[in-house]
């Protein structure tokens, strides 16, 4: 199938599917709101086959060291996927499967597939890597950028998570834990009981952001928009806290957003 925009309808949900611009989610309208950001840089896009920063670019894999392009100097960010074409695999009228084959410049093989569903009151975003070759490290994580007002009101934002991810003056994590601090944020935290965080619109929309992962980066530095974004490890967990992807066993990621009319 062609990798054209797809547009998802349940009840008075819509969302907007872009295969060919790095299989993100374009937009989401509730009741005709639109909560993600405009633009092709925005939305929400797949993060894989890493997250986040990777220090320097540079992950090993045993003995061997990998040089990613550094495409947020002197750091390489957010995978690859989001700067390729995704090919569309199947459609219905809720629920959206997209396909991407890794290719250089990650230097191993392997497919990611992501399964897009809609309801009336939720959007469930599902991600796998798999391999029938090497094995190697990845992350799956997805980074929303959801508007930071909504017909005039501002977000809140509400989590309770374990620690925080002390961060370093090049913005990855140092190794510590500490106590959470308070924002603005570009910050990762640990919440070992699943993802949980909460935006509230007040007297519009209450929007929960649930995985069953452990990590969450929050970028609330922006003026336009807020970032929630579920992660299955740190930045830099390529090398930190890596997630081995095997012929046996995929690595395998949900994450759901729930609204609530206020």
């Amino acid at each position: 199938m062609s990798n054209e925009p797809i547009t998802l309808t349940a009840g008075d949900a819509e969302a907007t599917v872009l295969p060919g611009n790095g299989g993100r989610i374009g937009g989401l309208r509730v009741g005709g709101t639109e909560l993600l950001r405009q633009g092709e840089r925005y939305g929400c896009f797949p993060m894989v086959p890493w997250c986040g920063r990777i220090r320097e670019g540079r992950f090993r894999d045993g003995a061997v060291v990998h040089q990613m392009p550094l495409n947020s100097p002197p750091h390489a960010i957010h995978g690859t996927a989001r700067d390729a074409a995704w090919r569309t695999a199947r459609v219905t009228a809720d629920e959206a499967v997209l396909t991407y084959d890794l290719t250089d410049p990650w230097p191993y093989s392997g497919r990611v597939t992501q399964v897009i569903a809609l309801t009336g009151d939720a959007l469930t975003l599902t991600m796998s890597v798999e391999t029938y070759e090497s094995s190697f490290p990845a992350q799956i994580g997805w980074h929303p950028w959801f508007n930071r007002t909504l017909d005039g009101t501002g977000v809140e934002i509400d989590f309770d998570p374990a620690w925080q991810e002390e961060r370093g003056d090049d913005h990855l994590p140092t190794g510590n834990r500490i106590d959470p601090k308070p924002g603005p944020w570009d910050d990762c935290f640990g919440m070992p009981d699943g993802v949980d965080v909460t935006l509230t619109w007040p007297e519009r929309l209450e929007l929960k952001v649930t995985s069953r992962e452990e990590w969450v980066v929050v970028y609330d530095e922006q003026e336009a928009a807020v970032c929630v974004e579920p992660q299955t490890g740190p930045p830099d967990g390529l090398n930190t806290l890596p997630r081995l992807v095997t012929p046996l066993e995929p690595l395998e990621a949900t994450t759901t957003w729930r609204w609530t009319r206020l």
